[in-house]
């Protein structure tokens, strides 16, 4: 039996992955498999990774912080901000229902978020994410002061 774990060693070789990527995100993946019918993942995600506002249809996903600051912002439809939480700081864990859009924003270096999603893993659709017209840089800034009533940039 190989016991799964992630330890201050793996997190902070995810960490220093995660600042050297283009896209300034890196995973650790506990699900053995893309099909496996619960994703488990451990996610690096460095203040200038982009996240646009996005759902998932079929399933919830839960979301703890491992390490680090996050705001997660929840929109309606129209790209309206309905509810803001902070991991890490005045909540440890959080449910996104199925469909609810929703972004992330890691305020701290060397952030690491973990997810639980079912699975099998499906990419996202054109449909279930918003395409704000703000560079990356320019939309974490409207993410990291956006309040509850605001509505995304549009174009």
């Amino acid at each position: 039996m190989h016991l799964k774990q992630l330890t201050d060693s793996m997190l902070d070789e995810l960490s220093r992955q995660a600042r050297n990527s283009p896209r300034k995100r890196a995973n650790h993946n506990l699900h053995q498999n893309l099909s496996d019918l619960t994703q488990r993942l451990a996610i690096a995600m460095e203040p200038d990774t982009s996240v646009l506002p996005h759902r998932h249809p079929h399933t919830w996903e839960l979301l703890h912080s491992l390490r680090g600051r996050f705001v997660i912002l929840y929109f309606d439809k129209t790209g309206t901000v309905i509810d803001r939480a902070e991991l890490g700081s005045d909540c440890q864990m959080i449910e996104n229902p199925a469909g609810m859009w929703h972004a992330v924003l890691s305020l701290d270096t060397g952030g690491i978020i973990f997810e639980v999603k079912h699975g099998p893993y499906k990419p996202l659709e054109e449909v279930d994410i918003m395409q704000p017209p703000l560079n990356s840089a320019a939309l974490n800034d409207w993410y990291a002061g956006a309040s509850i009533g605001d509505r995304l940039p549009s174009a």
